[in-house]
């Protein structure tokens, strides 16, 4: 090595270290930048990048730093020194730095929220998806509101409980129970159930308590020991009300939290898809079946195929298709399901429903090779749904409309219905 190579090795070493002045639950003052994925906004200390929650974009703030990483570090701003206009005082007295970690847009005015996923959406579209801002214009990308307003729409809700045996929700990214005396975003009947511990009630022998307040009017506590649901108050089953249809599931069952979050859904997917008498589908990841079933009542006769590996959600699907003959419910990871061929095409029409992880490429892959005419994208993760388009657009596909729905208000979370159909050659 040359001499003038270790001068720089050694200049290197020392604007590193001063770069490492950051520790951990010290205050620094940042200027806030741009909004970033998981409730934070991007703020740099000595060049150094801090994603800062409790911030909004352009206030200068004072900041506590909560963790380090390699590269980066998070951080609360625990003291608004100058604040931006969409500035909201957070309704709920646990929405603070150190608080529940449950909601991480309650400072926020209602249609900044908007703004601000929709921001979101458009930076992972292009730095995931490898889409133009050109492209994300075209496709008019904007996150609507659902009716019922920011507060007390959230008609399932799990309770973490602590030692003493008392139940609250978690602090953001910790295992910590915060014990609180009402959660304002739960729905009202909800809010009212003598579980948490202000009304004195203690679960010594649970790890959660899950509680439910469905659209058929149903309200039901479950308590949580190691995986293991036990009803404690209110049916075990219950009603929904979505599709025009009525809905029967364990009321720890998976559903739409939102009370208009499914019909909001299957109205988007029906209208991109615009299902025909005849047409063939898939509706992979079908869960307990809401896509399947409003899809068998638009293509007739034709062929309804529904994919689903949770055996929860296997039941409750052959349970409430058990009217739909032509829909076959098929118990099995998706991937697997196509890997195998225990679907197999062509289609015509596909749903794509996954987790927060989203389809992957190997599905995707599968997908296309059953070349159907137009698939519609349920996304709940705007990284996963980016990084599925851009293995989409890598085989020819594009994605044609994109919606985006505040189906989770006060929180970052964000769900997407896009469109994506194949070449026109095909």
């Amino acid at each position: 090595m040359t001499a003038g190579a270790g001068r720089r090795g050694v200049d290197a070493d020392a604007a590193a270290a001063e770069r490492r002045g950051l520790e951990e639950a010290e205050r620094v003052e940042l200027t806030v930048d741009a909004v970033a994925p998981g409730g934070h906004c991007v703020a740099r200390f000595d060049g150094q990048v801090v994603f800062v929650r409790h911030a909004l974009p352009g206030e200068r703030v004072v900041a506590e730093v909560t963790e380090l990483h390699r590269g980066f570090a998070r951080a609360d701003a625990v003291e608004i020194l100058d604040a931006a206009p969409d500035r909201v005082e957070p309704p709920c007295p646990y929405a603070k730095p150190g608080r529940c970690g449950g909601c991480d847009l309650q400072h926020v005015a209602p249609q900044a929220q908007l703004d601000w996923k929709t921001a979101v959406v458009r930076e992972q579209l292009t730095r995931l998806g490898g889409l133009t801002e050109a492209e994300i214009d075209g496709l008019g990308v904007r996150v609507e509101a659902l009716p019922g307003g920011s507060l007390g729409w959230r008609s399932r809700v799990r309770y973490a409980v602590d030692a003493a045996g008392r139940a609250g929700l978690l602090k953001h990214r910790s295992h910590e129970v915060v014990p609180i005396d009402r959660c304002l975003i739960a729905h009202p009947a909800i809010q009212e159930l003598p579980v948490l511990a202000a009304s004195g009630a203690r679960w010594p022998d649970a790890d959660a308590v899950e509680t439910v307040a469905s659209t058929g009017g149903d309200v039901s506590v479950v308590a949580i020991a190691e995986g293991v649901p036990t009803p404690v108050s209110g049916p075990a089953v219950v009603r929904e009300l979505a599709a025009g249809r009525d809905w029967s599931l364990p009321a720890s069952g998976f559903w739409q939290v939102h009370p208009a979050a499914a019909d909001t859904l299957v109205a988007a997917v029906l209208d991109l898809l615009d299902p025909q008498p005849g047409e063939s589908a898939w509706d992979l990841y079908g869960g307990a079946g809401l896509f399947a079933a409003a899809l068998a009542s638009r293509v007739g006769d034709a062929r309804v195929t529904l994919v689903e590996s949770s055996e929860q959600g296997v039941s409750a699907a052959r349970e409430n298709l058990a009217d739909l003959p032509r829909v076959e419910v098929v118990a099995a990871r998706v991937e697997t399901a196509l890997a195998r061929r225990r679907v197999t095409g062509p289609v015509d029409l596909v749903v794509l429903d996954p987790p927060r992880s989203g389809a992957g490429a190997p599905v995707v892959r599968d997908v296309v090779a059953a070349r159907p005419r137009a698939v519609a994208y349920v996304a709940c993760d705007p990284a996963a749904f980016a990084r599925d388009v851009r293995t989409f657009t890598g085989l020819g596909w594009r994605l044609a409309a994109l919606r985006g729905f505040d189906l989770f208000p006060m929180t970052q979370h964000v769900e997407l219905v896009g469109l994506l159909l194949p070449p026109p050659s095909r």
